[in-house]
């Protein structure tokens, strides 16, 4: 059975979200149009576009590692769980730190 990373999958989260980096880049380009229009200065419709741009490229990078992030959460709910012995959870007969020793109840001299 082929495993889920060696065949692409189309997801609906990734369609949502490039049309919404989308519509962010049309608006960084509309808005400034617009100020412009009814009258702003260029050096505040600039100032505008950059600033719509530059919260666009932050939200972008914030989706993109949403989406990472929860893919990594799908495939580690897909896997079956590791066996994880933590440092306390040792196995055996204690022979390290403190075990008991067959020597009896003599003291070590």
């Amino acid at each position: 059975m082929p495993s889920s990373r060696t065949t692409p999958e189309i997801r609906p989260g990734d369609d949502r979200s490039t049309d919404l980096i989308r519509w962010a880049a049309f608006s960084c380009f509309l808005v400034p149009v617009v100020l412009l229009w009814y009258g702003a200065s260029l050096a505040g419709a600039t100032g505008t576009a950059l600033g719509l741009a530059a919260v666009t490229a932050v939200c972008r990078v914030l989706l993109r590692r949403s989406e990472r992030c929860a893919a990594r959460l799908l495939d580690e709910e897909e896997a079956p769980p590791a066996h994880h012995r933590g440092r306390h959870q040792r196995t055996g007969t204690g022979s390290h730190r403190g075990g008991r020793h067959s020597g009896g109840n003599s003291p070590v001299g």
